[in-house]
């Protein structure tokens, strides 16, 4: 079996422990930040896909977002390195607001190799590998064509960081006069693939960590759009950043947010 289904049947398996829990909110913690939560199914989640994932590559490291590191090691520039977000989303999943996804990136010699996401409640698979394109459910998928002002976009606001929150929203303004309408899932990694589908031309975070946006951004690239920072430069694999994707049709033109 090829790599990547692989990590697309363990996703799978992840979503299992998803769709069985309960009693969410009596098995909820707060970590540092404005809102910000961690479940005994993160923690459950996440441990599985180390264990699960460690058998297909046994010489990869790992990257999680519970072990909350922050700081990108020199280890993760060579050869194999996961990063994983176990459930992406987890105030959705707190609140049964949906959707919470599964991400699984995997990073080659540090640049973005492999993506899967998978939304356990709607069995939707969005999966990538370099070169290969991005696939829903098997079928392959493209960005849209659409200008920005036939476009709807997506943004995350950030709500860990409060200092960000003036510009998250002075941005969303900009666009709200440029676009159709906003959305906002409360998961990257899903607005990324659905930026991929073709659903939206525009998505931003101001901050994001690594497992936020890692796997999307393969599945998104690989779907023609194009990756920066906020600021237009290009996107780097090695720890928190803003995040500016836009379909093949956005990318045509001025799209950055002129503040």
């Amino acid at each position: 079996m090829e790599l990547r289904n692989q990590i697309e049947a363990i996703a799978i398996e992840a979503g299992k422990i998803m769709l069985s829990a309960d009693s969410i909110q009596a098995a909820t913690d707060e970590k540092s930040g404005h809102a910000n939560f961690v479940t005994k199914y993160d923690k459950k989640v996440q441990e599985f896909l180390f264990a699960a994932l460690a058998r297909v590559l046994p010489e990869a490291s790992f990257v999680g977002e519970e072990e909350g590191a922050e700081s990108f090691r020199e280890e993760y520039r060579k050869g194999y390195a996961f990063v994983i977000d176990p459930i992406d989303g987890t105030t959705n999943f707190i609140k049964a607001y949906r959707p919470s996804v599964t991400s699984i990136g995997l990073l080659l010699d540090g640049k973005p190799f492999i993506g899967v996401v998978y939304n356990p409640y709607q069995g939707i698979m969005y999966s990538a590998e370099r070169g290969k394109g991005s696939y829903r459910n098997g079928i392959r998928i493209h960005s849209s064509e659409e200008p920005l002002a036939r476009s709807i976009f997506s943004m995350g606001t950030a709500p860990y960081y409060e200092e960000l929150t003036a510009r998250s929203f002075k941005i969303a303004e900009k666009y709200l006069h440029r676009t159709i309408d906003m959305r906002r899932s409360g998961t990257a990694a899903w607005d990324l693939c659905l930026l991929a589908t073709g659903i939206t031309g525009l998505y931003y975070e101001l901050k994001l960590g690594l497992w936020d946006f890692t796997a999307g951004a393969v599945i998104a690239e690989e779907a023609g759009c194009v990756l920066t920072d906020i600021d237009g430069n290009p996107l780097t694999y090695d720890g928190p950043s803003s995040v500016l994707a836009v379909s093949s049709g956005v990318a045509r033109e001025n799209y950055l947010p002129e503040e």
